[in-house]
């Protein structure tokens, strides 16, 4: 009997010892970003569909698509731990080759001018290491690029049947003509335990010259989910519409898309889960308003978001429009549509833009 006492005994001062070695691990090696950090810009390489004349000017029309690819993972049949579901990790890394190539596909096909994208892996458990930048510049050919990273996690051994893992990812937009001026803002964030669960939270800026000697401002956002409070998402908001104000200020064109993690419709909270709060438009600076308001009622009636609590069941499945556009005064929304793809490759639908300067 002693020997089994002391066994037990041994057993769980290891399991304490090593508890509290992943407990110092995982606080030790959490950071953040710097704020205001420049971001390089790249191109890949030529695209025969482009005029290399391209530049942007009063009067111009030009399209803009913006799309949470959900890391490569949410295929209509997956579910998300976090959200209540039971996958932490992507089906296998065939699942992520082919729904991440069939993202670039659409894009390529859409062709559009300016692409916001979101949860863009590079190197994360969840997603096989699969660098997804690399594999959608096989697709999104000729346009000039930057990555604003906003997640760099330990590795996480939660949930305990599948471990979360470490993860790299962030936020990719795409331009036809050069960035000037490229920057990445950190958010703020939860200072809760919640914060190692939670991505490092930022937005990027990408500046554009245009003909009439002014910028077009592209922000590419993805707000706080997870662990959010009233305080945070003001915060946040705050934030960003500084910069934004800023911008305008200066007689420059202003567009943030990407996705908000609130509810952009109005009048659209039947049923809405906890999560989906609706966005606070009437807090939108003065010059500003969201573009979705814009869009005739046929283009917006699939949402642009699923639960991730559940496989995707059309008509069963709760969804929700977190995805889109804010728009300054000086820029024209001509067309509005929140496209459907019957979440078959994320669990977000992209949202298409067609926007002119005035």
């Amino acid at each position: 009997m002693k020997k089994v006492i002391k066994r037990i005994v041994l057993i769980t001062v290891v399991l304490i010892v090593l508890l509290g070695a992943y407990v110092w691990y995982v606080f030790h090696t959490y950071y953040r970003l710097p704020d205001n950090l420049t971001l390089e810009v790249n191109r890949n390489g030529a695209n025969t569909y482009f005029d290399e004349d391209f530049a942007l000017k009063e009067g111009g029309d030009y399209l803009i698509l913006t799309y949470n690819v959900g890391f490569g993972a949410y295929r209509k049949d997956f579910s998300f731990f976090m959200d209540g579901g039971k996958s932490s990790w992507a089906k296998d890394e065939e699942s992520v080759l082919a729904g991440i190539s069939s993202i670039g596909e659409i894009i390529n096909n859409v062709n559009p001018d300016f692409v916001l994208l979101q949860e863009v892996d590079r190197d994360s458990t969840r997603s096989y290491h699969v660098d997804e930048l690399d594999l959608l510049n096989q697709f999104v050919r000729g346009y000039y690029y930057d990555f604003a990273q906003n997640y760099d996690s330990p590795f996480l051994f939660f949930p305990p049947w599948q471990p979360h893992g470490a993860s790299l990812s962030g936020l990719v937009t795409y331009s036809r003509e050069e960035f000037k001026d490229t920057i990445r803002r950190s958010l703020p964030v939860s200072e809760s335990f919640s914060k190692f669960l939670d991505l490092d939270r930022c937005y990027s800026i990408s500046r554009i010259p245009t003909e009439n000697e002014k910028q077009l401002c592209i922000y590419n956002i993805h707000m706080t989910a997870y662990g959010g409070s009233d305080e945070i998402r003001a915060g946040q908001l705050a934030m960003l519409y500084g910069d934004m104000e800023a911008d305008y200020k200066r007689g420059n064109y202003v567009i943030c898309g990407g996705d908000f993690n609130h509810n952009l419709k109005d009048n659209d909270q039947e049923n809405a889960p906890e999560w989906a709060y609706p966005f606070p438009k009437e807090t939108l600076p003065k010059g500003f308003h969201m573009a979705i308001d814009s869009a005739n009622a046929q283009d917006i009636s699939h949402n642009s978001c699923r639960n991730a609590n559940e496989p995707y069941t059309e008509g069963q499945t709760y969804t929700v429009t977190l995805d889109g556009f804010i728009v300054s005064d000086n820029v024209e929304v001509n067309y509005y549509q929140n496209m459907d793809w019957g979440y078959e490759f994320s669990d977000h639908d992209p949202v298409l833009m067609q926007f002119i300067l005035k």
